[in-house]
């Protein structure tokens, strides 16, 4: 990749005993020795990049030879998610002098351009590890957000293009993001392939399946499944006014105003039920405007105004 940094020759320094040479070629892509000179872009810069730890040494420090091949083989392992730049204080003093750094080893995270975390002394490998895991996976969840904005506001807009390519990205980023899947799923119940929409929702594991973005994409997958068998809106209309007491109409009709776009109109036919016969096939009405709720999402004016609503009546 174009933005690794490989260390050039003539720009080594001297490494603490027994490190990068067990590690092998892709690990020594993520490890390098820095310079008061280079410090700048082999930290500050890269880490606008992703993680870089920074392992401040020197060649006669006893616990530095003991931590440094532990940070390499953590951040070997790591592939690329974080990198570890080390820096020999006795050769280059200043940056250390800069920092207050009084005792050595010691270790700090840099996360856009600025140290975010760090400890002294000698650790252990879980302890380590630990360390890193924490860094990647800050990361990662800012890299996360980053994608699921601009993908939400494209699905808001209608470019269903943009807003898929987008929940597939951050997907790739995190397999199990609730707000990645139900997004995903959300574009394809929009272009109205409902069997995409199914499998995209069945990669949810059981402990984010009650997520908002995912139940709000399954309840509007179970809406369109309604809506194809619930009728013609002018058939339900003249039946409605044929009979105003045929409930199940009334609801049918909801339903399909409701795949139509006609979100209030949908609401006032289930509070007309709910108002005229509430416990009527076990509250089949008010279940139905939950389920409308959960489809639209907390967000959606419709919600809140049906929400209102539907308290106003209850608790009246």
């Amino acid at each position: 990749m174009s933005d690794m940094i490989v260390p050039q020759a003539g720009n080594e320094t001297q490494t603490p005993q027994g490190s990068q040479g067990a590690l092998g070629r892709g690990a020594a892509d993520f490890i390098k020795d820095t310079t008061t000179r280079e410090f700048k872009a082999d930290v500050m810069d890269q880490s606008r990049l992703r993680p870089v730890i920074v392992d401040f040494w020197a060649p006669w420090c006893g616990p530095c030879k003991q931590l440094t091949p532990v940070l390499e083989k953590v951040v070997g392992e790591a592939r690329g998610a974080v990198r570890l730049v080390k820096l020999n204080i006795d050769e280059h003093p200043g940056i250390a002098g800069q920092m207050g750094i009084q005792s050595i080893p010691a270790v700090f995270a840099f996360v856009d351009g600025k140290p975010v975390d760090g400890f002294m002394g000698a650790q252990g490998e879980s302890e380590v590890r630990a360390f890193v895991q924490r860094l990647t996976g800050a990361r990662d969840h800012q890299q996360v957000a980053a994608v699921l904005g601009p993908a939400q506001q494209a699905l808001d807009a209608g470019d269903l293009g943009a807003a898929a390519r987008g929940f597939a990205a951050a997907l790739q980023l995190e397999a199990q993001n609730p707000d990645a899947i139900g997004g995903l799923a959300q574009c394809y119940l929009k272009a109205g392939d409902l069997d995409k929409a199914r499998s995209t929702l069945a990669l949810a594991a059981p402990d984010i399946a009650g997520k908002p973005a995912i139940a709000g994409a399954r309840a509007a997958l179970e809406l369109a499944d309604q809506a194809a068998s619930a009728g013609d809106i002018g058939t339900l209309r003249a039946a409605l006014a044929a009979d105003p007491a045929a409930h199940q109409t009334r609801l049918d009709l909801a339903i399909a105003l409701n795949a139509s776009g006609d979100k209030d109109g949908a609401t006032d036919e289930l509070l007309h039920i709910i108002r005229h016969a509430r416990t009527w096939n076990d509250e089949a009405a008010r279940k139905q405007l939950l389920q409308f709720f959960d489809a639209w999402g907390p967000g959606e004016e419709a919600t809140r105004n049906g929400r209102r609503k539907l308290s106003s009546l209850l608790f009246a």
